[in-house]
């Protein structure tokens, strides 16, 4: 229980910082996309240091699919793991939601107007996809490298940061930038209390794309893991 605590208290701290930053700075600017991409690494970093040593620190479903598939944690901590994180997200869109007086954005993402300029609507949805594949793909990539050395401890969480504020400065103008189903399903499901549904419309590419995205760092990594282990075996 006390890891499924941190879960929330780390999502719900991700959200309310990051999707916070983005609602009131803006991320039609320079600085509005760097500030932005700054909060959610912060975040990390700052929950990495804090609760890490409880659940590691996975605040998002993807990241533990990764670990799921690599055998770092078993199912069980998995389900609880997502259903914990999702309602720290919901409760960080509430919080964001009574900090601005509103629920109209609160962060959901929705597929940006230059995907749709560039290939149309129906286009623009699948490139969207491949985005958000892809940016999770180098993100869950980098967290089970990262901790998979225990000498790596004590920049672990940092690494991590940086990474996710990297992800974000590409990704703002592409899709927004999920690369964690929670942090896209709760503030979604807050904003559908008021009727607004528009974040619902395209919720599966910040589910889909994330999930697949991790599987397939999960696939990479371990074949890559493997053929080390053999080599070493060899030698």
């Amino acid at each position: 229980m006390k890891k499924y605590i941190a879960e929330f208290i780390g999502t719900l701290v991700l959200v309310l910082f990051g999707c916070g930053t983005a609602v009131l700075v803006g991320c039609d600017t320079t600085g509005g996309i760097v500030a932005t991409s700054l909060a959610f690494g912060l975040s990390i970093v700052a929950m990495a240091y804090s609760i890490g040593n409880v659940s590691g620190c996975h605040v998002n479903p993807a990241v533990s699919l990764g670990m799921l598939l690599t055998k770092k944690m078993n199912l069980k901590d998995f389900l609880g793991y997502i259903c914990a994180q999702i309602l720290g997200a919901f409760v960080g869109a509430l919080l964001l939601a009574l900090f601005t007086g509103s629920f109209e954005n609160l962060g959901g993402n929705v597929a940006q107007p230059v995907l749709v300029n560039a290939y149309g609507e129906v286009g623009s949805l699948f490139v969207a996809l491949a985005v958000e594949i892809v940016l999770t793909f180098v993100f869950v990539l980098a967290i089970l490298g990262v901790t998979s050395k225990t000498e790596n401890g004590r920049v672990a969480g940092l690494m991590i940061g940086l990474t996710l504020t990297l992800i974000h400065l590409l990704g703002i103008n592409l899709t927004g930038t999920s690369v964690n189903p929670a942090r896209s399903i709760g503030p979604a499901i807050a904003q559908a209390f008021v009727g607004n549904l528009e974040a619902l419309k395209e919720i599966w590419i910040f589910i889909v794309g994330p999930l697949a995205g991790a599987a397939l760092a999960a696939l990479v990594f371990s074949l890559v893991l493997k053929a080390k282990e053999e080599k070493a075996q060899e030698a």
